[in-house]
Order: structure tokens, then C-alpha cells, then sequence
């Protein structure tokens, strides 16, 4: 009876770690050490490897192999210069050795020197037999130089010579998203289909490029392309269900939704669009239910909290809406529309000084739309702080000069405040940008438009 490669490796790596646990010393031949140092490494084993490459090297201290293995942990542990000692002295031995060239260039990418990278691995490929992976890795090096063309035609190269090789497959799409070339990567999907046609990744990725264009019946052609290769293809169910929606097929984009609850753990992306369907079709039961199963499966999702916070929002239950949105800030509080609709909810419940608060928080984050900007003025001037209200107001101005809304209410919070200089150039001013909007004067300060001084200042204009 034959052992297989993958006997005599498991056979190997069940020696080498009993030996670990006695003083024994075994002898293992250098092929055996490299399968068992490349097993630790895939591993993420990196004191093991180290280990097997110490016992590795004693009993074989001319091993090139083994060698390039101890540069690679020289290189995972950022000792750059014991790295390029090593590769210097493995060059004088072996200046054919492709391997060699490629930690060199591994050292030069992690200096940051990429053109150099390239071109040491560019010279490695003339050194290779098996190109793929080198094509790789030079298309990886064009990434962290933002060169995505070149980057993309190496990744191509990769995929002509290792057809499966899906890694390279995402980076083409990568690249060709990047440079905004929908057109051109349906294109090379479908050239690459005809020769893959049963490639469940390509045809996934088509029906992306086509949703992005809302060609919506091409996705979801795709799509089912997709399933049909792998019906277990949990990704092609849940973009499958995102162009039913949009579709409006609320009923079938929540079949394949479902689908992936069974297929494989449940997602809270899934979870939170089957109640967004629920809620299209006014199954307002089961949609709070699916929003509920979604923050329960994720607890840091915060679309999950603002999903329910909305739905609350629409019942006009605002005390709980309150609390879910308070979940949401909690998550992310550098989300401007989380501060805006905490602004709105407080609002309803006449919780001026907070939702005052929330508008503000949103000016900070880099919210600049007017009716920002207005309300929180509006309630500054009703939580009686007239001088912040002015402040506010001037900064608008400077993102929406000559504009009658912010003038008028400049005009009434300077008359409020008895600085008649200011408030009549400001009322000079919005008369003039635009008179309908006196009315604002009127609702918002009526004391100063009813006021004497002011009815002579709307007669001269």
C-alpha cells in the first residue's frame, strides 16, 4: 500500500510534533521540513514554523529553501536588513532562483520602494516557469502605486495563465470599478464566460456591473446564471433579492433572502432587507419583527437601529423612536443623518434644546444645507438665545450669501436685540434679494414686524 503526498505530509508534521514533545532528536529530509514550515505558516503558526526552520537548517545548513523560509519570517517580523543579508547571500548562490527575487521584492514593497518592486519582480518572470502568481504580485504593487490600468492588465495576465484563480478575478473588477469602466469589465466578463461558462464568481460579478448601470433584467439574468452554477452561492441570493427590489418583486426578492437564512448562518444584511420588503408591502408586523431579529443578530449594526427607528418615526411613537436613534448615535456618531433625525425626533417631542443640540452636531460633521442651518437658528431664537441665533446665521450667510431667508431673520433678531443699524441693512438687504419672503418677519418675529419702525422701512422699500 502507497501513502499519498498528503499521507506522508500529515505522517510528517504527527512526527515532527511528538518530537517537540520529547528531547528526541528525528531526522526529517529537507522536503519534509519545507511542507511542514509552508503548513505552520498557512496556519498562522509562526513560532512553530520558526522552530521547524531552526531544526530544519541544522540538519540541512545548506538548504536554499529553507533559507528563503527564514527571510520570510525575517520579512513577516520587519528585520529588513537581516532579510537582505540572507537574500544577498542566497543570490551568490543560486542567481537563478525566481524565489529570491521575489522576497527581494517583498522587502521593496514593504520600504514603500513599489517601482523598484516591480521591476525585481518583472525580472524574476524571466526566471520563472509558472508566471501566475508573479503577475499577481506585480499587479498588486501597481494597486499601491494607484496605477489601476497596469494593475488590471497584470491581473488578466494572472487569470490567462490560472483561469480559477479568483483572487484575481475580484482585482480585474476592482480595477475596472475604480476607473469607472462598467462597460468595459462586462465586456471581459462576458469574453471570460465564454470560455468559464459554468463560473458561478463571473457571473456574479456581471450582474453587479449591470446593477450598477440599473440594467436590472441583465443582473438579474446574471444572477440566476450564478445559482444555477452553485445553487449554494449565498451572494448570489442576496443581490439577486437587491434587484427584485428594485423591481419592486417584494414578495420573490424575499424568497431569496430567506434562502441565505438556510444556506448559512443568518446575515444581518439579510435580515434587515426582508423586513424592508415587509414594510414596502405594508406588513408592518413582520417588517418590526425582521428589524428586531437584525440588531438582535448584530447589536452594532446601525442600520438596524435606524430601521426601527424610522418605523417608529412613521407610527409618530416618538418616545421610542427617541431611544432607538440614541442606539444608532451610540454606534456611529459621526453620521450626519443619525444627528439630523435625533434633531427631528426631539423636535416633535419639543425637546428644543436637544434637537437645537442635534442640528448643531450636523454643522460640525459638515452638514451645510440651508434648512440646517435656518432651523437651528429658528431654535436658538425660541430657546431665547438670540445672540447664538445671529452667530449661526452669520456663518450661514457665508455658504448662502444674498439669500432673503437668512436676511429677514438676521433683520428680526437684530431689531429683538436693539441694534436698529444692523437690523435695518439686513432688512434693506432681504427686501431686496426677495420680498415674498417678508412673511417670514412676520411668523417668526411678529412683535418687530407689527412694530412702527419696521412698517416704515417696508413702506420706503
Amino acid at each position: 500500500m502507497e501513502f499519498s503526498q498528503e499521507d506522508n505530509n500529515n505522517l510528517s508534521l504527527t512526527k515532527f510534533e511528538s518530537m517537540l514533545k520529547t528531547n528526541n532528536v528525528l531526522f526529517f529530509d529537507s522536503n519534509e521540513f519545507e511542507n511542514i514550515i509552508h503548513h505552520y505558516l498557512n496556519q498562522g503558526k509562526v513560532a512553530l514554523a520558526k522552530k521547524a526552520i531552526k531544526l530544519g537548517l541544522e540538519q540541512h545548513p545548506t538548504s536554499v529553501n529553507l533559507k528563503l523560509f527564514k527571510v520570510e519570517i525575517f520579512v513577516f517580523e520587519n528585520k529588513l536588513k537581516e532579510a537582505n543579508n540572507m537574500l544577498d547571500e542566497l543570490h551568490n548562490l543560486e542567481p537563478t532562483n525566481e524565489e529570491i527575487y521575489i522576497q527581494k521584492a517583498n522587502i521593496l514593497s514593504k520600504e514603500d520602494d513599489h517601482p523598484k518592486a516591480i521591476e525585481v519582480l518583472k525580472y524574476a518572470l524571466k526566471l520563472a516557469d509558472e508566471t501566475a502568481d508573479l503577475y499577481s504580485l506585480i499587479g498588486m504593487e501597481y494597486l499601491f502605486l494607484d496605477q489601476f490600468e497596469n494593475a488590471r492588465d497584470y491581473f488578466i495576465k494572472c487569470l490567462n495563465e490560472d483561469s480559477e484563480d479568483y483572487s484575481a478575478l475580484y482585482n480585474i473588477i476592482y480595477c475596472f470599478d475604480f476607473l469607472d469602466q462598467n462597460e468595459q469589465a462586462i465586456e471581459y466578463l462576458n469574453k471570460y464566460l465564454d470560455k468559464n461558462p459554468y463560473c458561478e464568481v463571473a457571473w456574479h460579478q456581471l450582474g453587479k456591473q449591470y446593477y450598477t448601470l440599473k440594467d436590472y433584467k441583465k443582473a438579474l439574468n446574471a444572477f440566476d446564471f450564478a445559482i444555477i452554477s452553485d445553487d449554494t452561492f449565498v451572494g448570489a441570493y442576496l443581490e439577486k433579492g437587491k434587484v427584485l427590489e428594485k423591481l419592486k418583486d417584494y414578495e420573490e426578492a424575499i424568497e431569496n433572502y430567506t434562502i441565505t437564512l438556510k444556506l448559512d448562518d443568518p446575515t444581518s444584511f439579510a435580515l434587515l432587507r426582508i423586513g424592508g420588503c415587509y414594510e414596502k408591502l405594508n406588513k408592518e408586523d413582520l417588517a418590526v419583527q425582521y428589524y428586531y431579529k437584525t440588531v438582535h443578530e448584530d447589536p452594532l449594526l446601525d442600520k438596524g437601529w435606524i430601521a426601527i427607528t424610522k418605523f417608529h418615526t412613521k407610527k409618530r411613537n416618538y418616545q421610542k423612536a427617541l431611544y432607538y436613534i440614541n442606539k444608532a448615535i451610540n454606534i456611529d456618531s459621526e453620521n450626519v443623518a443619525y444627528w439630523k433625525l435625533y434633531a427631528q425626533i426631539n423636535h416633535k417631542l419639543n425637546f428644543l434644546e436637544e434637537a437645537e443640540r442635534g442640528h448643531k452636531r450636523a454643522i460640525e460633521l459638515g452638514n451645510y444645507e440651508l434648512d440646517t442651518w435656518l432651523i437651528r437658528g429658528d431654535l436658538l431664537t425660541e430657546l431665547g438665545e438670540p445672540e447664538a441665533a445671529t452667530f449661526n446665521l452669520i456663518q450661514a450667510a457665508e455658504f448662502y450669501p444674498e439669500n432673503a431667508e437668512i436676511e429677514f431673520r438676521l433683520a428680526g433678531l437684530y431689531f429683538m436685540l436693539h441694534e436698529t443699524e444692523k437690523a435695518s441693512y439686513h432688512l434693506k438687504n432681504a427686501m431686496c434679494f426677495n420680498a415674498d419672503h417678508v412673511m417670514i418677519l412676520e411668523e417668526l418675529f411678529p412683535e418687530v414686524y407689527h412694530s412702527a419702525t419696521v412698517k416704515n422701512l417696508l413702506k420706503n422699500e
